[in-house]
């Protein structure tokens, strides 16, 4: 009996062995096409014409990478690109210096002199220009500093010529793929913030499933007696009473596990023109972009910033100008670049997740993150996607103790601008 099972066993491991390779084949083929276009719109928004490698003509007669030559922290790389270009001399001496790292060779051939391998300072001379422009090919720069982003300047030297290139020292960032799926919800996550506004809550949500009804919805919540908000594909976070308006947002973003998500306030009202989908068609094919706005109401609120650096003990200044723009999309004339838009938007989990919301804020707050943001998000803003306003009534009952809390007194206004000024070290901020 044992060596019937025996053989059993081993028919079927001959049967795996073979069907498992094809199944993995299928599936690594049917998903490749995915897989690439995510890793090239990751390549898109992680590298620039900054990081291209470029290497400096001989317009003296020293060559160089003048841009692009990055190594890993510890790590051991070739210098490309060193070279000499130089007329007849009986000898040629040339001399490399670098602080963060040392300089060594390898596989020199003979009639080229070397001094201070293994230092931070390195000499070769040779009577030949070839044998010595062999051996800088064989220079090596290796980092003795460990640093996630750091950098070291080498000086090279022939006579009297000096050139100063950067070395780049990076630990490389892992990639952050999605699964993009094949329905919107597997792309985007609704998030919203609500505070004693369940009538209007209700009707965003109802709102949303006429149109999207496998989307899910992330709810932040801070009422001070939580009604349960039930339904498929929602999750309600309870905080504490009255944490404010970014200390939700926060939370709210916090649990999106999509590429995108969509913020909307719990009053707003999804119609036939809130096509979420165009939204993420223009952020796909733009992949540097990570917020892009749309209207409400008809409304596109933009704003653009401009931020001039002072003194280092003054602090500098913040220019926010109301529809202030920059140029258009390329291919999307109906959509251009802002600092900051109306607070209905589209945006990259990852990127705004990195930026947040200070939950200082905790009441009128909303141009204060793209001032945050300011340097490390790009933004858009599209006329073609909208959404509408819920109409204001005075029926609910909470109308009262809600606008105690929505609208600002003196204290959080002085609060706010002392803030700025302290946070982002400013010495004015004008608004225009």
């Amino acid at each position: 009996m044992q060596a019937v099972i025996t053989k059993i066993l081993q028919r079927v491991a001959v049967v795996c062995a073979i069907i498992l390779p094809i199944f993995y084949f299928i599936i690594f083929h049917y998903c490749s096409g995915e897989l690439r276009q995510e890793v090239s719109t990751i390549q898109k928004r992680t590298t620039s014409v900054l990081s291209r490698l470029l290497i400096a003509l001989p317009n003296s007669p020293l060559q160089y990478p003048i841009q692009g030559f990055t190594v890993r922290p510890l790590t051991t790389s070739p210098i490309p690109g060193l070279a000499l270009h130089a007329g007849q001399r009986s000898s040629y001496k040339v001399s490399l210096n670098v602080s963060k790292g040392v300089l060594t060779t390898e596989n020199l051939a003979e009639g080229v002199k070397v001094q201070g391998g293994g230092g931070t300072r390195l000499i070769m001379e040779s009577s030949s220009l070839v044998i010595l422009n062999d051996a800088l090919a064989k220079v090596i720069y290796t980092s003795t500093v460990y640093h996630i982003h750091t950098g070291d300047l080498a000086c090279f030297q022939f006579e009297n010529h000096e050139a100063v290139f950067p070395i780049t020292i990076k630990q490389p960032q892992l990639p952050v793929l999605h699964d993009m799926g094949t329905d919107i919800s597997s792309h985007v996550t609704i998030a919203t913030k609500t505070f004693l506004r369940y009538p209007q809550l209700k009707v965003l949500l109802s709102s949303i499933r006429r149109f999207y009804s496998n989307i899910e919805v992330i709810i932040a919540d801070d009422s001070f007696e939580p009604e349960h908000i039930t339904g498929e594909h929602i999750r309600q976070y309870l905080m504490p009473p009255a944490q404010g308006w970014f200390a939700g947002r926060n939370l709210a973003v916090s649990q999106v596990t999509t590429k995108y998500f969509l913020w909307v306030d719990d009053d707003f009202l999804f119609t036939g023109n809130t096509k979420v989908e165009k939204l993420v068609e223009v952020m796909e094919a733009v992949p540097e972009l990570d917020v892009l706005g749309g209207t409400v109401q008809g409304n596109q609120f933009y704003f653009s910033l401009l931020y001039e650096e002072g003194e280092e003990m003054e602090g500098g200044c913040l220019y926010r100008k109301s529809q202030g723009k920059f140029q258009s999309l390329r291919g999307y004339p109906r959509c251009f670049l802002a600092s900051g838009v109306v607070n209905f938007f589209l945006a990259r989990t990852d990127a705004v997740q990195r930026v947040g919301f200070d939950p200082k804020l905790q009441r009128v707050a909303h141009s204060e993150f793209f001032m945050d943001g300011l340097g490390s998000l790009l933004v858009a803003t599209c006329d073609h996607v909208s959404i509408d306003h819920q109409p204001k009534t005075g029926n609910n009952k909470d109308n009262a103790h809600y606008s105690r809390f929505r609208n600002p007194g003196n204290s959080d206004v002085e609060f706010k601008l002392q803030l700025h000024f302290f946070k982002n070290h400013l010495k004015c901020v004008r608004y225009g």
